[in-house]
């Protein structure tokens, strides 16, 4: 049975090399594939396919690998490396693009930008659509155009036997519904994405609003209280952190930076205004209440708060608990955090609107996410239980988690409805009978 031409054995020249590459995150896991290959085309993922099925190996898949805790390393198996798989044809006219999965969701947004078009892609630079829309999609103007995830009008798929599939609403309509949501835990590898595409807003702008952390017990209850009005044009989003370098402030400071999406400045302004009414506003030590930007300077400003080379561990949680619940967590949580760039996420999202039948079944009104951020290796220890910790303590107040942050191999935690936990069982059974490729860390 042939493999990709390149492909590394544990044991070979270039094995490490190979299987810490596939990983972002500086902490790469003490976990050890048999095998890792690096596919260049589909024909590639299909040889790596059978050859696991050939040889009764389970696979884990890497398409960016911004997955902070390395799902796709596993003790023994293959590691599919499909990163290579970097197709990218924009059909302008019919408002539709095809799309590898190692494409960059910042290059794929920057490319219709320039031909006035637009997609949901994710926040971070270098994050890619093949684990960011499996997991359902949270990205610019997400808020409107729905999880990313909505926007898959298809797949092209490997299946657990090597065969290769288109899916969609007519097509294995239940492959089709699993893929959209369910992360790192589908069965199958996704080679194509066929996406629909959007009208880039007429106008994208940006508030910007930045607070002493002492002012906390005044700003997270007002951002509850107000999280049913925010327009849903707006992504009203809080950055706690020791400091905000950005805005000269070395000592722990509250960031609003909150993008909009519209089609007049007018109404971008009139969609802002709702964070005037901050109870603290005269002591913002930064207020700017609207400003027009862009894509570049957006990304930018996010990935301020995730550098290259430092070590990460995240944890999340969706909910709906009042102001007076969440805020003993809160206070615990800022009084833990440790040095920046680790950082506490606040975001307004729901309530939402009724979505499309898929995996992809679970968020709530608020969703918070702690982001351990560290350069030492020496500080594991120290650092690398703290989002965990935290979120692990506020549990009793969470609907769920979202598969962007998950931290399941070390708190399990719901990341779809029970009746949608249920249908994938169902539908994996189908196709992949023998769990060729691996479950979601932390369940079976």
């Amino acid at each position: 049975m042939e493999l990709p031409t390149r492909h590394f054995f544990r044991g070979d020249d270039g094995y490490e090399q190979a299987r810490a590459r596939t990983v972002w995150n500086a902490r790469t896991p003490e976990r050890y594939p048999d095998l890792v290959a690096q596919a260049a085309d589909v024909d590639d993922v299909v040889a790596a396919v059978r050859y696991a099925a050939a040889h009764d190996l389970q696979i884990g898949i890497r398409s960016g690998g911004h997955s902070w805790a390395g799902n796709h390393i596993r003790d023994g198996g293959v590691l599919l490396d499909v990163h290579g798989l970097d197709r990218c044809e924009v059909d302008a006219e019919a408002g539709t693009a095809v799309v590898g999965p190692g494409v960059g969701g910042s290059v794929l947004a920057g490319r219709l930008w320039e031909q006035d078009l637009f997609f949901p892609a994710g926040h971070c630079k270098g994050v890619c659509i093949g684990g960011y829309l499996l997991q359902g999609g949270y990205g610019w103007n997400s808020r409107v155009l729905g999880p990313a995830c909505e926007s898959v009008l298809g797949l092209d798929v490997v299946t657990a036997d090597g065969e290769q599939i288109y899916i969609d609403g007519e097509n294995h309509a239940d492959l089709y519904w699993a893929a959209r949501g369910s992360g790192p835990g589908f069965f199958a590898v996704v080679t194509a994405f066929h996406l629909k595409l959007h009208r880039r807003p007429r106008v994208c702008g940006s508030s910007l609003y930045v607070y002493p952390i002492e002012l906390a017990e005044q700003i997270y209850p007002w951002a509850r209280s107000i999280s049913a009005e925010v327009d849903r044009r707006v992504e009203f989003q809080m950055v706690a952190s020791r400091a905000v370098p950005g805005a000269g402030l070395d000592s722990p400071g509250i960031v609003m930076a909150s993008p909009v999406f519209a089609d007049t400045e007018q109404e971008a302004i009139d969609a802002l205004a709702l964070l005037e009414t901050c109870p603290v506003r005269d002591r913002a030590l930064v207020a700017v209440p609207y400003a027009p930007t862009d894509l570049e300077t957006w990304y930018a400003g996010v990935m301020s708060n995730y550098p290259d080379g430092y070590r990460y561990a995240t944890d999340n949680i969706w909910t709906s608990a009042s102001a007076d619940e969440l805020m003993p967590g809160i206070t615990r949580i800022l009084e833990t955090m440790p040095p920046h760039p680790a950082h506490f996420l606040w975001l307004n999202w729901g309530p939402s609107p009724q979505r499309q039948d898929m995996a992809y079944s679970m968020e709530d009104e608020v969703y918070l996410a702690l982001y351990g951020v560290w350069r030492d290796a020496a500080d594991d220890e120290k650092y690398g239980d703290w989002a965990r910790s935290n979120m692990a303590a506020m549990e009793p107040l969470q609907t769920g988690i979202q598969l962007a942050d998950e931290n399941l191999g070390r708190r399990p935690a719901p990341f779809a409805t029970p009746e949608a936990m249920a249908r994938l069982d169902r539908v994996r059974a189908e196709y992949d009978p023998q769990g060729r490729f691996h479950s979601w860390m932390g369940r079976a």
